[in-house]
Order: structure tokens, then C-alpha cells, then sequence
């Protein structure tokens, strides 16, 4: 298993995320040594859509993409509709982009990436209700369990966690990507 080291993972949520979207990815990366970190909008602890409460670290308008290595965003149709109304959170997001640095995102998380105009002519993944947006924004929408492309990571819902997680420790270790661009 690749270790991690202290890499700084941010994860952007809000009310309404797919539970095991947040906590499977947070354990594996906490579990390969990184520290990760809750982003929201949110200034108290967030809710998932099963229950699942999640103490918030920093705000979005707070947080800058420079202090972190990677980003993970969780889905959740709620979640994602709300992040990508939120222009702190898109930025934030964005900057990881602009960045070069590796981001995750699983299910209806990809709206975000959406709204920060960074999925054109990128091959992803996501719920498959999303394909249709994916491709009106430029990305060759495919439907697998995990899709690396130049260290953006992508998936379809909580059944390909195991994957996802994976594939995102992998990037993380690997550092920035020319490739990752805004």
C-alpha cells in the first residue's frame, strides 16, 4: 500500500452527502497517512443523507487549494446541487485544477467540476444520470468503476469505493499532474 506521509487531503462537502462517499474515502486516506480535511460552506458539523454528522474544519471561502495536495469530493445529489451554487466552493475546487493537483470525485460530485469548468475534453465517470451533463461540458463520459485521467479520479456510486480509493491513493502518492489543468 502506498503511504501518504502527511499529505494534506481536502474533502468539500455539505449537508445531504452520500455517507460512505465521504467516510470510505476519509479512512483509506487517513489509514495510508494522510491528514485529510472537512471544507463547507457549512460553519458546523455537516449531515449526510444517511445520518452520518461530520465536524467542518474550514470554511470554503477560508480555504485556499495551496495549502492541501489533493481534493476528494463526495457525491450526493444535494450535496453536489448545493456545492456547485456556492462560488467559494467552485473556486476552491477550480484551484486544484489550476494547481495540477489530484482530485477525486465519485457519483453526482461531478456537477462541481461541471460549474468550475473543468471537465472539457476529459474522459470521467459518475452516476449515470450525470452523463449527459458530463458530455454537454466537453468530457467523454464513460461508464466504469474508476477512470484515471492526468490525476483526476472518477467513479459511479458507493459500489466502486474500493476502486476509487485506490486509484486515489495512487494519484496522491504520485503528486501533481501536468495534465490536471483548468
Amino acid at each position: 500500500m502506498t503511504s501518504l506521509n502527511g499529505a494534506n487531503v481536502a474533502f468539500l462537502a455539505t449537508n445531504g452527502f452520500e455517507d460512505s462517499e465521504l467516510t470510505s474515502p476519509w479512512n483509506a486516506l487517513d489509514g495510508a497517512g494522510a491528514v485529510p480535511t472537512m471544507v463547507s460552506p457549512n460553519a458546523d458539523a455537516i449531515t449526510g443523507k444517511n445520518g452520518h454528522s461530520q465536524d467542518v474544519d474550514l470554511l470554503s471561502r477560508d480555504a485556499k487549494a495551496e495549502d492541501y495536495d489533493a481534493l476528494v469530493l463526495p457525491g450526493g445529489v444535494v450535496n453536489a446541487d448545493h456545492l456547485r451554487m456556492d462560488k467559494d466552493s467552485i473556486a476552491f475546487a477550480k484551484a486544484f485544477f489550476e494547481q495540477h493537483k489530484p482530485v477525486g470525485v465519485i457519483c453526482h460530485g461531478a456537477w462541481i467540476l461541471i460549474e468550475a469548468g473543468v471537465v472539457d475534453g476529459r474522459t470521467m465517470t459518475s452516476y449515470p444520470s450525470l452523463q449527459t451533463d458530463l458530455r454537454n461540458a466537453g468530457a467523454a463520459w464513460v461508464d466504469k468503476e474508476v477512470v484515471v485521467d492526468q490525476g483526476l479520479v472518477s467513479s459511479r456510486t458507493p459500489d466502486d469505493l474500493p476502486a476509487f480509493n485506490d486509484k486515489v491513493i495512487e494519484e496522491i502518492g504520485e503528486g501533481k499532474h501536468r495534465g490536471q489543468t483548468a
